[in-house]
C-alpha cells in the first residue's frame, strides 16, 4: 500500500525559485557533505603472517577458511604462499590479527 504525499505548492515554487537563482548566479544551492576519515589501503601480508593469525586464534585451517567466508582451499593457499589476499579478505585478515575476538563472535 503507497501512502500518498500531500502534495506542497509553496515548496514546489521555492524549489523552481532556488534553481532559477542559481542559474542566475544569486544565490549558490549546496548539497550536505560529511567528512569520513578512511584508514590506508591494507598492508600485504604474508605466509608467515596469515599462519600466525590461524595459530593465534586457535584454529584449524577449515575452520579458520569458515570464520573469513572464503573456500578452505583459499586459506590454505594464503598459508602457502601459493595466493595472496587483497581487497576485502585483506582487510578482514588485519582486522583479525589486531582484533581477533571480532571473528570469535557470532
Amino acid at each position: 500500500m503507497k501512502k500518498e504525499l500531500p502534495f506542497q505548492a509553496g515548496d514546489l515554487l521555492r524549489a523552481v525559485k532556488d534553481v532559477r537563482d542559481h542559474l542566475r548566479g544569486s544565490k549558490k544551492l549546496t548539497l550536505r557533505v560529511t567528512r569520513v576519515a578512511l584508514p590506508a589501503p591494507a598492508a600485504a601480508l604474508d605466509a608467515q603472517e596469515i599462519l600466525h593469525i590461524r595459530q593465534h586464534l586457535n584454529v584449524s585451517q577449515p575452520v579458520f577458511a569458515r570464520m573469513l567466508n572464503v573456500p578452505e582451499i583459499t586459506a590454505v593457499s594464503w598459508e602457502k604462499g601459493r595466493r595472496h589476499p587483497s581487497g576485502a579478505a585483506l582487510r578482514l585478515l588485519h582486522i583479525a590479527r589486531h582484533h581477533p575476538d571480532v571473528l570469535l563472535h557470532t
